[in-house]
């Protein structure tokens, strides 16, 4: 499991205790998550991986699942987490 897909879930399975939720588990769908979830979960993102989620972005595909907002993270990164290992390793 990548490391931003287990920050992503961390995060989310806090607002989910009591349920065992599946990484293509439609979060929305469950009826657990409401429009300030969704909010909370941007702004999250955003400050957790430095990257700017913008209009484009705010498809509710890209947040229904653990591994629809990982993509959409990884996306906006775009391999800035590699270049940032190797800059670290000189």
């Amino acid at each position: 499991m990548s490391d931003a897909k287990q920050t992503v879930k961390t995060f989310i399975l806090r607002h989910f205790r009591g349920h065992e939720l599946k990484d293509d588990e439609d979060i929305f769908g469950s009826g657990f998550v409401n429009s300030l979830f969704a909010m909370q979960l941007i702004t999250f993102i955003e400050g957790e991986f430095k990257i700017r989620v913008e209009n484009d972005d705010l498809d509710v595909q890209n947040f229904q699942t653990i591994n629809a907002v990982t993509t959409l993270v990884e996306r906006k990164l775009g391999g800035a987490s590699s270049s940032s290992a190797t800059a670290s390793a000189d």
